[in-house]
């Protein structure tokens, strides 16, 4: 009986599906290094064909092979035999991320984030479907405008406190612990990847949604913004981490 044919580059590069193309891009990059379908030291398929593979923009796969480069998983070289190449040995973790993140398997990344996409879209709905006084709105917006002006350095507790804020607004004491507890359990795995400035971006958009569709009262727009929002920091974390 004749074998069937098996392309061992179809296993990552199928076209991305979801909102957060960026991180949906690097997940399936970072899979293809970790699995060895771009092996070490080989050259990663021309950009075009790279792009179409993933069914995305090469602006947006040129921003995930730059995030990959400075993360150190790829090498560009230049000349006639120049491109994209994985390199001979990927970057480990950190000493002290090592300790922050100490026992975090693969199971253990899938449980937070599978409670994180529970509890927070719907700490998100029930806070649009809230009556909120005007205290509660500006409180919000301020947690808002902070998380917004932060930097490098402060974005993650800054994000952490306005997601806190999302769930205190629903008036539940027993939802704020489970959101603060999970966004601690998050922010030890964040800690152990590097902090991307296109994912930052696109975080500063998605918390506008979010805010905006509970200000509004809208409880449908509000929980669909959480997931996508949640989707793309998820995407990281199974990328760099599993």
């Amino acid at each position: 009986m004749n074998q069937p044919h098996f392309d061992p580059v179809a296993l990552v590069p199928r076209p991305v599906r979801t909102g957060n193309a960026f991180e949906e891009t690097m997940e399936r990059l970072l899979q293809g290094l970790k699995l060895g379908i771009y092996s070490a030291g080989s050259k990663l398929p021309a950009e075009r064909e790279l792009a179409e593979q993933l069914g995305v923009s090469r602006a947006t796969l040129r921003d995930a092979l730059a995030e990959l480069q400075t993360a150190g998983y790829l090498q560009s070289r230049r000349g006639r035999y120049g491109g994209t190449f994985a390199v001979s040995v990927l970057p480990e973790v950190s000493a002290p991320a090592r300790t922050r993140g100490q026992g975090a398997s693969a199971d253990d990344v899938e449980d937070i984030l599978l409670f994180r996409n529970v509890v927070e879209p719907a700490a998100a709905r029930l806070a649009a479907e809230a009556t909120l006084a005007p205290d509660a709105r500006a409180h919000l917006l301020a947690m808002l405008a902070e998380v917004d002006g932060a930097g490098t350095d402060t974005f993650r507790p800054k994000d952490s406190r306005f997601h806190i804020a999302v769930a205190e607004l629903t008036g539940s004491p027993s939802l704020v612990a489970a959101v603060a507890d999970t966004r601690a359990r998050v922010s030890d795995l964040l800690d152990r990847i590097p902090l991307l400035q296109t994912n930052l971006d696109h975080s500063h958009t998605q918390h506008r949604q979010l805010a905006d569709a509970i200000l509004r009262g809208d409880g449908d727009a509000a929980e669909a913004a959480a997931v996508v929002h949640l989707e793309g920091t998820a995407r990281l974390l199974r990328g760099f981490l599993t």
